[in-house]
């Protein structure tokens, strides 16, 4: 596998720590404090379709795969606009990728890298060539944005990468789950209502995200080292030889906890949940698409991507550049 082109978006709506304290009881200080959390996008006119296929078209255009050599499209969201049609479905119809075979994956934070690991085993089947991986989201419409030790927390983003049979970057790749903790993060789908189960006052709405921070907390920094530990070995890299590690951008706490659990410089873990908050599934390929834009990535970099979230779940890989 390789990776030909990365690209990413953002809704053009800018929320500060300090808009939300004209709305709700709190403060830039406090946010920023506890989280590292400055700003984020929020989507207004955007929905996860337009924000996901403008980073899928960066990332088409930076690869050089045309269209019609696009063959796989795998989008990790848990907030598509549909619940059917998939997103990836509608990604295809919109680029106009007729030849590819789309779905989704639901894996919370750590899309992305399920997608990656997803999108690797079907290329090193020689069933595809051409991959588009992507993770989306405008969690916004999933907040209760009067609970403010939550909404706080989250925006809307999305990033995608064009990855291809010709190549041999993933050195190492590691996943997990825990079903039994799942509940500490969690937002319920549509009840059971029917012609048989009709409960008064019932109802057909959604629920917002519900979580249990210093649950999350605890299960990321413990679970992210090990597994970066256990992908190094199955890769055969020494930690040091890491340029740079791209964690899932939930909190700058649980980056730097990490950081000092694996005894690694703070400036090796590279951020952008300053300007995004947590954008789930779509924060590990957007800080991808931003070091790689930057011309902060050479041939033969060595980096980690870590993803971990609602499951629970986790991911992890290493790539030579």
């Amino acid at each position: 596998m390789k990776i030909l082109g990365t690209g990413s978006a953002l809704p053009k709506k800018v929320v500060s720590n300090d808009d939300l304290a004209q709305v709700m009881d709190t403060s830039d200080e406090w946010i920023r404090t506890r989280t590292g959390i400055e700003r984020r996008h929020i989507a207004v006119e955007e929905t996860t379709t337009s924000l996901a296929v403008e980073a899928c078209k960066k990332a088409l255009e930076q690869s050089k795969v045309s269209i019609d050599e696009l063959d796989l499209i795998v989008a990790a969201t848990v907030s598509s606009d549909y619940i059917y049609p998939t997103l990836s479905c509608e990604i295809q119809a919109a680029i106009g990728a007729k030849n590819a075979t789309a779905f989704d994956i639901s894996a919370g934070c750590s899309g992305f890298l399920f997608a990656l690991a997803t999108a690797d085993a079907y290329l090193r089947t020689g069933r595809y060539k051409n991959a588009l991986i992507l993770g989306a989201e405008t969690l916004s419409k999933m907040m209760d944005w009067s609970d403010r030790s939550t909404c706080v927390l989250f925006g809307d983003g999305a990033g995608a990468a064009v990855v291809s049979a010709e190549g041999n970057q993933l050195l190492g790749m590691v996943q997990g789950s825990d079903g039994a903790r799942g509940t500490v993060l969690k937002c319920k789908n549509r009840p059971v209502h029917n012609l048989y189960k009709q409960e008064a006052g019932q109802s057909l709405a959604y629920s917002y995200t519900e979580m249990d921070g210093s649950a999350v907390y605890k299960f990321a920094v413990r679970t992210v080292p090990n597994a970066i530990a256990n992908v190094l070995e199955q890769a055969k890299v020494p930690v040091a030889d890491v340029k740079y590690f791209l964690l899932h951008q939930a909190n700058l706490r649980i980056i730097e906890a990490v950081a000092k659990r694996m005894n690694q410089p703070l400036e090796k873990f590279p951020t952008i949940l300053e300007e995004c908050g947590n954008i789930s599934a779509a924060s590990v390929p957007s800080l991808l698409d931003q070091i790689h834009r930057e011309g902060k990535l050479s041939k033969g970099d060595k980096i980690v991507m870590a993803g971990f979230g609602a499951g629970l779940t986790w991911g992890a890989c290493v790539l030579e550049w």
